[in-house]
């Protein structure tokens, strides 16, 4: 999932062959290129959308048109892809930079994708939560006006608190994005060899530590991850700025580190797949569809509580404000109910509108799914990786090689 694009769950990783991030994954319709939704028409303002590759079904682009034409509003929607959240903040470094967007990646070179719209600074852009302060700092996006959002104030307020800031100490707090769906990390295993070797189903973080499955797991290549999990086990936060603090950390890693055959963030999942390894710590969004796929693979969300990630619809610095009726037209679209829920369902990730929606409100796929749509409890325990301080962030590198080298 190259789930991150970040130093952490949110940095950018190769794109390999089970990874979110990679161009195969997702939904394959969206991949062959960029396209026109609407009637064409040179009074019709046209919204340009970038986004990440399986974060956007087709079935809602062609949703929103029909919403358009219901609506009568005089509008269309173009949407291009990419791969990578990598690759979409380094279009709004080169658009702020230059002026102007540039086809990025040998993506660029296929007719009919990258071409149509290297020309046009897109209204919006797919970009993941922890990359928001970041492109607030370097002033490549703008605040957005919530006000003109129907169902920013049915958001849960947590939700709404992850894209509201400050640009610096002396501006006050904006909205800088609007969260659209999201995921977490979870535990993979397989059901069939737990069940052969009679061995008990894994349902938290401790359970990595168990000796019947030393040698057996693998991990991502994450230290915030990894470093994460551990805190978690020991009832700390994803977010702890002091690791001195936790004398147990280093003696918890080093024996997590017995347990583990092998780290990667991209090709976690076909060791498990092979039996080579029997539990994998990976991204929802990467496991889910291998669930659906195939039998033997179980997934669960750890009870006391696991990392989230969001994505995020954010408008680049340069982008003109012509179209900003369209711009909250799109994100209130995306918030309906209805639309959440096929979002949800189509893209493996939820929507945050689901929160505040009954359980008896939601389909029963949704509601069957404890890690598409964890618990209350489960989710009240979890949390966003936050930004660090760069002392902090040295703190957490140091301790990761230290670790890996102990490994060797």
């Amino acid at each position: 999932m190259n789930r991150p694009s970040q130093p952490t769950p949110h940095t950018p990783h190769p794109a390999p062959p089970f990874n979110r991030r990679v161009f195969l994954t997702g939904t394959i319709g969206m991949t062959l290129g960029s396209f026109l939704v609407g009637c064409s028409g040179q009074d019709r303002q046209t919204l340009n959308l970038r986004v990440l590759n399986g974060s956007l079904p087709l079935q809602l682009v062609g949703a929103f048109r029909k919403h358009l034409q219901q609506t009568a509003t005089n509008g269309a929607l173009e949407v291009a892809i990419e791969p990578q959240l990598a690759q979409i903040f380094a279009l709004l470094q080169t658009w702020k930079r230059k002026g102007q967007p540039e086809a990025s990646g040998w993506f660029s070179q296929i007719p009919f994708i990258g071409k149509r719209n290297n020309t046009t600074v897109p209204d919006l852009v797919t970009l993941g939560d922890y990359w928001l302060e970041k492109a607030i700092q370097q002033e490549l996006i703008q605040p957005l006006d919530s006000t003109q959002w129907q169902g920013w104030k049915q958001l849960p307020q947590e939700w709404k608190a992850l894209v509201t800031r400050s640009a610096s100490a002396k501006t006050p707090d904006r909205v800088w994005g609007a969260p659209y769906r999201w995921g977490s990390t979870v535990i993979a295993y397989r059901q069939d060899l737990f069940k052969e070797k009679g061995l008990q189903p894994p349902t938290d973080w401790a359970d990595l530590w168990r000796s019947d499955l030393r040698g057996h797991i693998s991990l991502l290549d994450q230290p915030r991850e990894v470093i994460g999990l551990t805190l978690k086990k020991l009832g700390q936060s994803y977010n702890t700025t002091d690791l001195k603090a936790v004398p147990q950390l280093k003696a918890e890693l080093t024996a997590l580190n017995q347990q583990v055959k092998l780290y990667s963030s991209d090709s976690y999942l076909q060791p498990l797949l092979l039996g080579d390894t029997w539990l994998a710590v990976g991204w929802s969004t990467d496991i889910l569809p291998l669930t659906q796929r195939n039998q033997t693979i179980a997934a669960v969300v750890p009870r006391t509580g696991t990392a989230l990630w969001a994505e995020l619809w954010v408008r680049p610095a340069i982008a003109t404000p012509e179209r900003s009726a369209l711009v909250a037209n799109w994100i209130s679209f995306c918030w309906r109910p209805e639309i959440a829920s096929q979002l949800s369902l189509l893209s493996r990730a939820a929507s945050p509108v689901l929160l505040e929606t009954g359980p008896a409100n939601l389909p029963i796929e949704l509601r069957q799914n404890s890690v598409l749509l964890p618990d209350a409890a489960t989710l009240k325990a979890s949390e966003f990786l936050k930004p660090l301080d760069r002392a902090t962030a040295d703190e957490y590198q140091a301790l990761w090689q230290h670790l890996r080298r102990v490994v060797g």
